[in-house]
């Protein structure tokens, strides 16, 4: 059982002056992630490396899983940590790790020495050639391969001795916490929870935003998003989750306005309640799972008019993406199962014939121009009566 692992990032090692802001808020996230695995873990920072050692028992395949779910993160190395106690030693320690990691010996392998340690007596060369000839007295059947190994054993001389040869990918991203903070409309579909993930990937913090309509959504739906945002907090963190009710202001949007139109009036009217909870949440923009040409309310013509109701920025991640690609990044984060069970949400249930597709921003407002005599009161009503939520990974 490895008593250590080493946590590889790409993005955060291109930094400036404040890369170590980067790497404290990595070490912070994978600290507080690893609370929920049995086991007692100590994350420290090292030379440009982060670690995470182990204490007594732990679920290994448990805390390899968890890794695999910080941003930030593109490699967790199971390592062995070892004193430099000379080149015989080391030899040693090595040809052991490949006894006991590598049964059948018959494979290729190469040895990638780095000296971070610039005093060691021997050059990474040097150490390269003379493990690789221990390795190949030990186990005469392995086979040294330079350009295409199948083995690749890494040794670090550091103040410890690092040696591994396995590289588990994590997800790579930037850490959570690093990039602002954002508001996710969250519905029961495939679309929002894998925008939320795609953008809390790049380190922005999540608040989200549901719309329920009871009774003509059910309590089962709003519990299935429920359990959707628990599945995107074990990437994203805790998430503050604002269930509004927006039943009044649909059945007032339905009596007043053209059917043809319901669809992108109660979008724009969306987005004013979830921007109202993103200011009050500090949040630096919205976050929506829209992709162009999906449905009627996602052609270029309606998101502009969905847009110009809101003050901050809209980001879009699935902007480009088609359905398939969509699919497959949300069962890759098991949203998917989740996201196609069979309960309506306040976006489906009011959907007309023949809804416009190529809306004129004019009409749009002419046609709100119906609803002044309540909207106004309707919305402070959702806002006030709006259930917070504190969401947690499941």
């Amino acid at each position: 059982m490895y008593k250590s692992f080493l946590i590889k990032y790409a993005e955060i090692a291109i930094k400036g002056k404040n890369r170590y802001l980067f790497e404290d808020a990595l070490v912070q996230n994978i600290r507080y992630h690893l609370e929920r695995v049995e086991g007692n873990f100590q994350v420290r920072k090292e030379n440009g490396r982060i670690y995470v050692d182990t204490e007594g028992e732990y679920d290994y395949e448990e805390t390899v899983e968890t890794l695999q779910r910080i941003f930030g993160i593109v490699g967790i190395c199971p390592v062995v940590l070892v004193e430099d106690e000379g080149f015989d030693a080391l030899a040693k320690v090595v040809c052991d790790y490949v006894d006991r990691t590598y049964p059948d010996k018959n494979f290729t392998f190469k040895v990638d020495a780095r000296r971070a340690r610039k005093n060691y007596p021997m050059t990474s060369m040097e150490i390269n050639a003379a493990v690789g000839e221990k390795i190949l007295e030990a186990f005469p059947q392995t086979r040294v391969d330079v350009h295409h190994p199948e083995v690749m054993i890494h040794i670090e001389i550091r103040p410890m001795i690092n040696i591994y040869s396995t590289e588990i990918p994590g997800p790579g991203g930037m850490p959570l916490g690093t990039a602002g903070r954002a508001m996710l409309l969250l519905s029961g579909g495939i679309d929002s929870p894998v925008a939320g993930y795609m953008v809390s990937k790049r380190g922005v913090t999540l608040e989200a935003t549901y719309f329920h309509a009871p009774p003509y959504t059910s309590e089962r739906a709003k519990q299935k998003v429920i359990d959707l945002a628990k599945k995107v907090a074990r990437y994203s963190g805790q998430i503050k989750l604002h269930v509004v009710n927006f039943t009044d202001i649909q059945l007032y949007i339905y009596e007043k306005c053209p059917h043809e139109e319901l669809t992108i009036i109660m979008r724009r009217y969306m987005m004013k309640i979830a921007e109202h909870f993103a200011e009050e949440g500090k949040c630096l923009g919205m976050i929506t799972g829209e992709s162009i040409g999906q449905v009627a309310s996602q052609t270029m013509q309606s998101l502009a008019v969905t847009n110009e109701v809101c003050h901050m920025p809209v980001y879009r991640p699935l902007i480009a993406m088609d359905k398939q690609d969509i699919v497959s990044i949300a069962e890759k984060i098991d949203t998917y199962e989740t996201s196609i069970l069979p309960y309506e949400d306040c976006c489906t249930i009011f959907v007309a014939k023949h809804p416009v597709t190529k809306p004129s921003l004019k009409h749009i407002k002419k046609s709100e121009c119906r609803l002044e005599e309540k909207i106004d009161e309707l919305m402070q009503t959702a806002i006030d009566t709006t259930e917070t939520i504190l969401v947690d990974a499941e």
